[in-house]
């Protein structure tokens, strides 16, 4: 998580609405991880209708996988484009995306489609930061391009696959939709969920995302704007 919240910790992945400002010892300054050029992107509300947001324009490689639908996806991945973002796309159903990526920056590229495999180097910047979408089925191969300063990266898999338990592993955050029981079992284990959580996971209505990012659990709703539901639809689990 890339900011300091309502006191001066440090979160390592996801951050809620600014609060108004305090004043602190300036030797504890050191302790402060600020984001550069925005906020981050919004993803939805808690259960007490706070907004929830993940920052990906970070100076560190930051990974990111969602187990869940595409339309979460696209939301985040229009979302990044909205904070000033490059987003590449890689992704087998280029069909899937292609309405969105034109319909994204009025024209302008800001969020490109790339066969499975060819995202070339992208060049992220703290000035012209990148988040590299991979919509590439249950396994996706390890990419070419991977998360580096200034690059996030965001990994879709629809449900668990084999390379499932090493993503989950690797991930600085991640986020988990409606699975079956047997897959919330073993996300459970994996990310050390609670009892509790991981039963809750079989039963999460469309559009609910458990997000973790190692001790810290956020239950999210996400709900389009009448422009993202417009040119997606309606928030929806299974594609």
């Amino acid at each position: 998580m890339g900011t300091a919240t309502g006191s001066a910790r440090v979160l390592r992945g996801l951050f809620g609405p600014r609060h108004p400002g305090h004043t602190m010892a300036a030797e504890d300054l050191g302790a402060l991880s600020l984001p550069v050029g925005d906020d981050g992107v919004v993803i939805g509300d808690d259960a007490e209708g706070r907004p929830q947001m993940v920052g990906f324009h970070r100076s560190v490689p930051y990974e990111v996988l969602l187990i869940g639908g595409l339309w979460t996806a696209q939301v985040l991945a229009l979302r990044a484009a909205g904070t000033g973002a490059r987003v590449a796309v890689e992704t087998g159903r280029a069909h899937a995306w292609t309405a969105l990526a034109q319909a994204a920056g009025a024209g302008l590229e800001c969020i490109t489609l790339h066969e499975v495999g060819r995202v070339p180097p992208m060049g992220a910047t703290v000035g012209s930061p990148v988040v590299v979408v991979r919509d590439c089925g249950m396994r996706p191969p390890r990419g070419r391009v991977v998360s580096s300063p200034w690059q996030s990266v965001l990994t879709l898999l629809p449900y668990l696959s084999p390379v499932a338990p090493r993503l989950l592993r690797d991930a600085t955050l991640v986020g988990v939709q409606r699975v079956s029981p047997q897959e919330a079992e073993q996300i459970g284990r994996i990310l050390g969920l609670g009892r509790a959580e991981s039963d809750a996971l079989p039963t999460l209505a469309d559009g609910v995302t458990l997000w973790v990012s190692g001790r810290e659990r956020h239950w999210v709703m996400t709900s389009g704007t009448d422009a993202e539901t417009g040119l997606l639809g309606v928030a929806r689990r299974i594609d």
